[in-house]
């Protein structure tokens, strides 16, 4: 059941491009390609893609191929009239972040639509195997039936520096996982996916793939590993391109840049000059690309961030694109680099959002009138906000009726001083201000005396932080999406799914 939606500029952390873009705002939506909130958008962008030139279709699809071995979808994809709704993340543990489940439905979503409107379309998943920090990566967290919380690490080892898809996991946390969500009535059936996945000597890449095709199979998924040698040579004359103009491209870049702060933006990554826009896979490793760099196998290109999902939609017929906060403001630079290298770009769709609540923490938010923000301030902030909920009616209204006539009397009081002498004004101003902290000095106390009467509330209010908001972080950005399955089942999947609408963004409390 959808509780509230919270408009994504009211969010801890948004910046003002992506508050902007979100809000339709003009001055954010000139630097992109498509309307991203509307289904002729998509389908406009839809018909570029199809029109436009990129890598051999058949040829990637071919390439594909392994990642994707049921290849029904792979097939679709294939077939000349079918576009691509894509969206990616880093291969973290476990699947990473909640967001990652919410990316791919929402892609899910958008397919299903364009497939309502005649358009043949495939969700596809990219897997960020090229990222290199494995710290980020390399943990997840959880949390067991009470509550608690539970980090789990794979260890970064030697692999720093280095491609996770190459970094293999020798032991994997999955016993811990396990007892960390032992009690949840569908544990077994989570923990079962979980152990064939994140087998030892898996990487990150092939054990996050393995977990998410295995949920998301049903939905008819497309995975992409951009580190399939046979891939990374069908990308190699779209990177040549843009090394041989670098120079333009790192001009595009600065003046990109000054647009953005022209309009009161900030540039989200850094692009010192056109070789900012490369590293190089050389040993194992992953170093940025000199000005000067010379490469012998074009394959071992890499694109940074603002010029890989150029490389992506070069390999894939793409119409829409679904990312985060961050990925969607990247794209208002990119948007210099699709412009001189492909000559199209996919509409850009914010990830539909989700905190998911239970029965308890929504019976304590209607009660309470408690909103997603109150969580986010802190458990104590919280507390202090439900024992001002509790503090009994007239009670409340007699203190109000207090502090309202003792501010007025002492204002009434200070004129008179003031009119006698401007010092004995300010003395009683600067009294009259103590007065008022003690009175809500008082209120405070009331408060928790309130709280302390009962004691169920203030496990509700602790509960629904820890649910909600943990270590004062949105939900869906600090806990996996294990536990949340391992509670709820695999169907749950479904239910998150018919509450998208990515044409209305915003984030959602959803009550499960």
């Amino acid at each position: 059941m959808r509780f509230a939606s919270v408009p994504y500029g009211e969010l801890p952390g948004v910046s003002a491009l992506f508050a902007a873009y979100t809000s339709s705002s003009e001055r954010a939506a000139r630097f992109y390609r498509h309307d991203p909130f509307s289904l002729a958008g998509w389908l406009e962008a839809a018909r570029e893609a199809l029109s436009m030139a990129g890598a051999p279709r058949l040829e990637v699809a071919e390439a594909l191929r392994e990642a994707n071995p049921d290849g029904a979808a792979l097939e679709r994809l294939a077939e000349p009239g079918t576009v691509a709704v894509v969206t990616g993340q880093q291969a973290g543990l476990f699947g990473g972040p909640a967001y990652t489940l919410y990316k791919a439905l929402t892609a899910v979503h958008v397919a299903r639509r364009l497939e309502e409107a005649g358009q043949p379309a495939v969700p596809v998943f990219w897997v960020a195997s090229e990222d290199h920090d494995l710290e980020e990566v390399s943990h997840a967290h959880v949390f067991d039936t009470r509550l608690r919380p539970v980090r789990l690490d794979a260890g970064a080892g030697e692999g720093r520096g280095r491609p996770v898809g190459t970094v293999a996991m020798e032991r994997p946390p999955v016993r811990e996982l396990a007892a960390a969500l032992q009690g949840f009535l569908h544990a077994d059936a989570v923990m079962a996916l979980v152990e064939e996945a994140y087998r030892p000597g898996r990487t990150f890449s092939e054990s996050f793939r393995a977990l998410l095709g295995a949920l998301l199979h049903p939905y008819g998924m497309v995975f992409v590993d951009p580190l399939e040698p046979r891939l990374r040579r069908l990308a190699a004359p779209l990177l040549e391109k843009a090394w041989r103009q670098r120079a333009a491209l790192g001009e595009a870049m600065a003046a990109r840049r000054s647009e953005l702060e022209q309009a009161g933006f900030h540039a989200q990554v850094e692009v010192m000059d056109g070789a900012g826009l490369f590293f190089v896979l050389e040993g194992g490793l992953r170093r940025r690309a000199g000005a000067s760099a010379v490469v012998e196998d074009p394959a071992q290109w890499s694109p940074n961030a603002l010029l890989r999902p150029v490389m992506q939609d070069w390999l894939l017929p793409t119409a829409v694109y679904v990312g985060g906060a961050a990925e969607v403001a990247y794209f208002a630079q990119s948007e210099a680099l699709y412009a001189r290298l492909l000559g199209r770009m996919p509409a850009v769709l914010p990830r539909a959002a989700f905190t998911l609540i239970d029965g308890r923490t929504r019976r304590l938010m209607e009660r309470f009138e408690i909103t997603l923000a109150d969580c986010l301030r802190g458990e104590e902030a919280l507390l202090e906000r439900v024992a001002q909920r509790l503090i009994p009616g007239l009670l409340q209204e007699r203190m109000d009726e207090t502090a309202a006539g003792i501010a007025s009397r002492l204002e009434g009081l200070r004129a008179e001083l003031a009119d006698f002498d401007s010092t004995l004004g300010d003395a009683m101003k600067r009294s009259a201000a103590k007065i008022a902290y003690q009175m809500e000095k008082m209120r405070r106390k009331t408060a928790r005396a309130a709280l302390k009467k009962s004691a169920e509330a203030e496990e509700q209010a602790r509960h629904a932080f820890r649910l909600a908001s943990p270590a004062r972080k949105l939900q869906e950005r600090h806990y996996s999406f294990l536990p949340f399955l391992a509670r709820y089942g695999v169907g749950m999947m479904d239910k998150i799914l018919r509450e998208i609408d990515a044409r209305q963004p915003a984030h959602t409390v959803l009550a499960l």
